[in-house]
């Protein structure tokens, strides 16, 4: 990997892991303001839900996610950043300002694009893609804000993983592991 392709990575998954870290905060804070019994029934609500980007087809754990193409990893990186550009507008603000999260995933998925773009200029190799609860003691904007936060906290992690996973594949020498 050249050293501006090594650069672009490193601001990549720094920018992602800032971000996983700010949606964790903004989950635990927006939690914390709820009771323990109203936690345990979003979060059974949650479970039989679906994150806007459970659509997008990625890796199903550790060892496909090892396996998988560099450009693959770039590709459904940014593909799940894409998809919080306009909802993340809703989440909540917590003790988090407003604009920083939609500044934060238009920049790392421009980042992404530009590795996107010196990967496959490197790398020839194509791919394809490819029990009811009772919510009525539950504002909805509650459990909207529950499920999004969830989402960008789960989604955010997706791609931390595969942008460290590609940037170790690309990068030997940083004996990396997982």
């Amino acid at each position: 990997m050249d050293r501006d392709s090594q650069r672009l990575f490193s601001i990549a998954v720094s920018r992602v892991q800032h971000l996983h870290l700010l949606a964790q905060r903004l989950f635990s804070e927006f939690e914390s303001s709820l009771q323990m019994e109203e936690q345990r029934q979003l979060n059974k609500i949650f479970l039989q839900d679906f994150c806007n980007s459970d659509y997008i087809i990625s890796p199903i754990d550790k060892h496909e996610t090892q396996r998988s193409s560099v450009l693959k990893l770039l590709s459904i990186s940014y593909r799940l950043v894409d998809c919080w550009e306009i909802p993340s507008h809703s989440l909540p603000g917590g003790s988090v300002p407003r604009n920083q999260i939609p500044l934060k995933l238009s920049e790392l998925k421009t980042g992404i694009s530009m590795l996107i773009s010196r990967q496959a200029n490197q790398d020839a190799e194509l791919f394809s893609d490819g029990s009811a609860f009772q919510l009525a003691p539950f504002n909805e904007s509650v459990i909207r804000s529950y499920e999004l936060l969830a989402c960008f906290k789960k989604d955010m992690h997706k791609v931390e993983t595969y942008l460290t996973v590609a940037k170790c594949r690309l990068s030997p020498e940083a004996n990396c592991t997982l």
